[in-house]
């Protein structure tokens, strides 16, 4: 199932376009980060594979067409088409396609193809040394946040929290072209309308984070994080409120939420409210009871995670992350040339690019937590 196509009930009121100019810089021409994988050019190839979920080839085809036009060539993983339970191929499978791909210096991007659940009973058996040497972009969200947090643990390379295999459509999208712009090397720069829930502040620090339900399981792994003076990131789908209250205050008691430089709140899409009459509050509410005490920056609504608008965030690079009664703006800190329009034949389809419609809260924010 494409996640991505689930109602998003948490986009704020007149969220705003991208802040973006129309620069056509060379990528390649701005200092080099340490660690930082090579940007994409033109006739480079990207591999996809599927370390978690199942996916079959007819549904991966608007992904390849859009890498195509984009100038890419495409490798399909041996776990491509293949099923073992609810996984890409059996476990066995799926880390020998992943391993290959890290170790082939033919491959300069990963994509996965898509979520769901599998590649924590891999992430620990895979060889890093290679990839360490020469490091390549590695694509994905949900499941695949275990990849970025164990990347970014034991190896301090950036990743690209992102659409995957089977989040493209032949729809263009904003999603699909600020994927374009990271794996291009553009910098990675947003803003959005601010909300009344936000806390108001700046803040510089390393992004990390991803899906809250592999946040909370990877802790105490090897794939654990340090958060302290860093901007995480955090976003859901498909939980009961009580559970995501649960693993809020999971990470709250194991002291990842004390000492962050600021905190980034995604997309929370079709929660189990509908089963949860005596658990009537807000995701909002939520997350705030757990981060009310501290004074760093808190955003609500940003728009990544399993929602229509995914904006591609590169996790491991430092960004100035400034929350304003009006607007917040997230901009990466490099000199990477600003994100650029796509033109005609790069797009997948003929929609303006930013172009997306406003939501409006279907009720009024309730009252906090009682003290």
């Amino acid at each position: 199932m494409n996640r991505k196509s689930f109602f998003h009930a948490f986009i704020p009121a007149s969220l705003g376009t991208m802040l973006i100019n129309k620069s056509f810089a060379n990528p390649a021409t701005h200092p080099a980060v340490a660690n930082i994988p090579p940007y994409l050019k033109r006739g480079d190839t990207i591999g996809i594979t599927c370390p978690a979920g199942p996916i079959e080839i007819g549904n991966i085809q608007p992904c390849c067409r859009a890498l195509k036009k984009w100038g890419l060539n495409v490798r399909y993983g041996n776990t491509v088409g293949k099923q073992w339970l609810r996984f890409g191929g059996t476990d066995k499978e799926r880390l020998e396609d992943f391993q290959s791909l890290l170790d082939d210096d033919n491959i300069n991007a990963i994509l996965f193809g898509k979520g769901g659940y599998g590649t924590m009973r891999i992430i620990d058996k895979l060889n890093w040394e290679k990839f360490k040497r020469k490091p390549k972009w590695l694509v994905g969200y949900s499941d695949l946040t275990t990849v970025h947090l164990h990347v970014h643990a034991n190896l301090g390379i950036p990743t690209i929290h992102g659409d995957m295999g089977n989040g493209f459509s032949d729809d263009y999208d904003a999603s699909s072209s600020s994927l374009y712009n990271v794996l291009y090397g553009h910098k990675v720069k947003y803003n959005i309308k601010g909300s009344r829930l936000n806390r108001l502040g700046t803040a510089q620090g390393t992004l990390v984070g991803g899906n809250l339900t592999l946040l909370q399981a990877c802790a105490g792994s090897k794939s654990d994080i340090k958060t302290e003076g860093k901007i995480l990131f955090i976003e859901d789908v498909s939980e009961y409120k009580y559970s995501i209250d649960r693993m809020m205050m999971s990470l709250k008691r194991g002291g990842k939420l004390d000492k962050l430089a600021g905190l980034i709140v995604g997309g929370f899409t079709s929660t189990k409210s509908e089963e949860e009459e005596s658990f009537q509050v807000s995701v909002e509410e939520i997350v705030w009871d757990k981060v009310k005490d501290y004074t760093y920056p808190v955003c609500f609504h940003f728009p990544a995670g399993h929602i229509k608008d995914n904006r591609a965030l590169k996790m491991g690079v430092a960004y100035e992350f400034c929350v304003s009664q009006n607007d917040v703006s997230l901009v990466e800190n490099s000199s990477a040339p600003d994100p650029v329009f796509l033109t005609d034949d790069l797009k997948i389809g003929n929609d303006s690019l930013y172009n997306f419609s406003d939501t409006m809260f279907a009720a009024p924010p309730r009252l906090p937590f009682p003290q």
